[in-house]
């Protein structure tokens, strides 16, 4: 059998392992960390458990797909809820929207609490629907940087509808056109955070994001996100593939134009293809440093990062659903803070995740699991201990203030995910989450490939390339690599 092998054990790493254990490849997967899936974690405490990262889940058909060409049944090994609401929303005079699944419902939510009409929703949803139709095959499933991808009739089609996609207007300009109230234009803005980006300098066409939510549906797995990472990983053992743990990478053998082993601090590994799922810039740096440079995609802008506190929580809030956003009342400011000072704004836009909401193990009885997040930038040569304390202190003020509670007294259980941890944890460099922003209107074009054009048997996969970050792209990398390995 010819052989893979496959440096990282991220939700790509996975996938990729799968399909290529599917095409007759022994695979081998190694990973630096004790364990699986990445950023896609989780941890405990106190009777608490929490999904370290990734908390929203799209696309199931991506996951359900990979144990179908294993000839698996998906329910045999995964399971998941379909969210009613997809997202509670707070702002700072009170006023609390709920985005119901069911798109009617969300229009006439936005019509009774904003000055914008149901019908202006409906419109602006019917645009994200056609953005994604229009770019699906050609955007999500196909590699840019392949001539055979672009001799098609859909992608004559696709290219043909580039005027119409907003791809020359930012995501902020597409949304002010649509909508009268920063109510409803903060929330719609709000996508462009879903592959760390700057609304106010994305392109528009980032408006095909409300689609995954709206058209496609979100989800909760029944075990929690993490159990993505599980279930994955039990498929991919229970078909052959072979997992081996604390194994840090340091190289990538090369010879005559070809990657020919990877070696690790106690190990060496032949593969007659190597797939990498790491960071692209640390893959360069790192692994292959006589490859040539990566000099296009290290021009381009760092992605936001996150700053996370798992907090149990020994009260529950019925206002509260799984997914929660409290908006800062400057949320231009609150970018120019992250893109261009590289600080936290002092009146940050908080995310909640709450997954004893639905998962009740999750969190003791009377309590909740509480997932806080905000944008922060990258890792530069900011004081992250100074601004950490100061981030905290200002969330915690902003949450009592608008749930009428103090929610510090409320603590009983707390842990940190900081930017400088998630860079070592994941080789995410500069903790960037998503590799390079979207803050160019041709930020897809600039994402690395997903081939090396210098080393014939050499792929990637994974958030820093293409498509881009979170699940459903990292999961399109690694079936965007089976396409491209033709034996």
């Amino acid at each position: 059998m010819k052989k893979a092998v496959v440096v990282g054990a991220g939700i790509a790493g996975i996938a990729a392992a799968i399909r290529l254990q599917n095409k007759g490849y022994a695979v081998t997967v190694l990973e630096k960390n004790n364990y699986p899936g990445g950023k896609l974690t989780q941890l405990t405490g106190n009777g608490f458990r929490f999904d370290a990262g990734p908390s929203l889940f799209t696309m199931p058909n991506l996951v359900n797909e990979l144990f179908e060409i294993s000839g698996k049944k998906p329910s045999d090994y995964f399971k998941y809820h379909q969210l009613d609401v997809l997202c509670n929303y707070f702002y700072e005079d009170g006023t609390q929207v709920s985005a119901n699944s069911d798109i009617n419902i969300f229009a006439n939510e936005i019509a009774n609490k904003t000055e914008d009409s149901s019908d202006s929703v409906l419109k602006h949803l019917e645009k994200s629907k056609y953005i994604y139709n229009a770019t699906e095959e050609q955007f999500l499933n196909k590699s840019l940087h392949k001539i055979s991808s672009f001799l098609s009739l859909s992608t004559l089609k696709s290219i043909f509808k580039l005027p119409f996609l907003n791809i020359f207007s930012s995501m902020n300009q597409v949304n002010e056109n649509a909508f009268k109230d920063s109510k409803t234009i903060r929330l719609f803005n709000r996508y462009a955070t879903y592959n760390g980006s700057n609304p106010y300098k994305a392109p528009g066409i980032l408006n095909i994001i409300p689609h995954l939510e709206f058209g496609l549906g979100a989800y909760l797995p029944k075990n929690g996100m993490h159990d993505i990472t599980n279930s994955l990983v039990k498929l991919a053992k229970d078909i052959g593939i072979e997992f081996l743990f604390n194994q840090e990478v340091v190289s990538i053998k090369t010879a005559r134009n070809k990657a020919e082993s990877v070696v690790t601090k106690s190990d060496n590994y032949k593969g007659d293809v190597i797939i990498c799922n790491a960071d692209i810039h640390m893959v360069y740096d790192k692994l292959i440093p006589n490859a040539k440079k990566l000099k296009a995609v290290d021009k381009q802008e760092r992605s936001s990062s996150a700053l996370i506190f798992y907090w149990g929580i020994g009260k529950e809030f019925p206002e509260l659903d799984v997914h929660n956003i409290l908006f800062s009342e400057d949320y231009k400011t609150e970018f120019e803070h992250l893109f261009t000072s590289k600080t936290i704004y002092k009146d940050p836009t908080v995310y909640i995740n709450i997954t004893s909401k639905l998962i009740k193990n999750d969190a003791p009885k009377g309590k909740e699991n509480w997932f806080v997040m905000i944008n922060v930038p990258s890792v530069y040569e900011q004081d992250w201990e100074v601004m950490i304390a100061e981030a905290r202190k200002n969330i915690l003020t902003k949450v009592s203030r608008i749930l009428g509670e103090d929610i510090e007294k409320l603590i009983e259980f707390e842990e940190q995910l900081t930017p400088q941890l998630i860079q070592d944890k994941t080789n995410s460099f500069k903790g960037s989450l998503y590799g390079t922003s979207s803050n160019n209107r041709f930020a897809a074009f600039f994402r690395h490939k997903n081939f090396s054009s210098q080393y014939k048997n050499l792929y990637f996969c994974g958030g820093s390339v293409h498509p881009g970050g979170g699940i459903p792209l990292a999961l399109s990398s690694a079936k965007i690599i089976d396409q491209l390995i033709k034996n």
